[in-house]
């Protein structure tokens, strides 16, 4: 018998756990977290939606409106991280540098966070910001997939294209190790993949669903 896939009935449960403005306002530094990045604008709300099943992440027409670092809890030990959009252009700058520092001080000091998903709009990738956290992401060692989302707004040949083309680039740029994907929201296309990659690091991959 084909045993479920454990990060299924977790994220299904998944809870607001807590936001924070500062490092020093998150959760008790252990256990095992995975982080959400992306531009203000790359449907990063939908797609954590999406994967949990839930309303959990605030989705606005506006972009920016994400701007604390929000914790949802999967179990005792587990949780995802909302991250900060950034780069949108109507966010004040004193409280995008406020963004740029707390956010730059949790991806560096946090033991628990074990992987990033980071998001880029397929028809608008490898952005400034998406090299930030791509060259972050190499000096650090921690581990990163992509999420190339809104997909459905292109053809699938379309997609494919930019797909094969952002992966050649990024292996170029910055090694093999960073894997990625198409990913739709509305469609919910590409959804196992994510959960593979989330049950790896939330080390959940080789344990039996109850």
């Amino acid at each position: 018998m084909q045993v479920k896939n454990p990060i299924l009935g977790l994220c299904q449960t998944a809870k607001f756990a807590l936001s924070a403005a500062k490092v020093d306002q998150c959760p008790p530094d252990e256990g095992y977290e995975v982080a959400f990045a992306g531009r203000s604008n790359a449907g990063k709300s939908s797609a954590l939606n999406t994967l949990t099943h839930a309303s959990l992440a605030r989705t606005s027409k506006t972009p920016g409106r994400t701007q604390l670092l929000n914790f949802f809890s999967l179990d005792d030990d587990r949780r995802l991280v909302d991250l900060p959009g950034y780069g949108y252009a109507k966010v004040p700058i004193p409280l995008k540098q406020h963004w740029q520092r707390h956010l730059e001080a949790y991806l560096g000091s946090r033991e628990a966070l074990k992987g990033l998903i980071l998001m880029m709009d397929v028809r608008h990738p490898m952005t400034d910001f998406d090299k930030m956290m791509l060259d972050w992401s190499k000096a650090s060692g921690m581990p990163m997939h992509i999420l190339l989302t809104k997909a459905d707004k292109l053809t699938f040949g379309a997609a494919k294209n930019t797909l094969l083309k952002v992966q050649s680039e990024i292996r170029k740029g910055w090694g093999d190790s960073i894997t990625i994907q198409l990913f739709s929201a509305p469609k919910r296309q590409g959804l196992e993949e994510a959960y593979g990659v989330l049950a790896r690091w939330l080390e959940l991959a080789d344990k039996p669903a109850e």
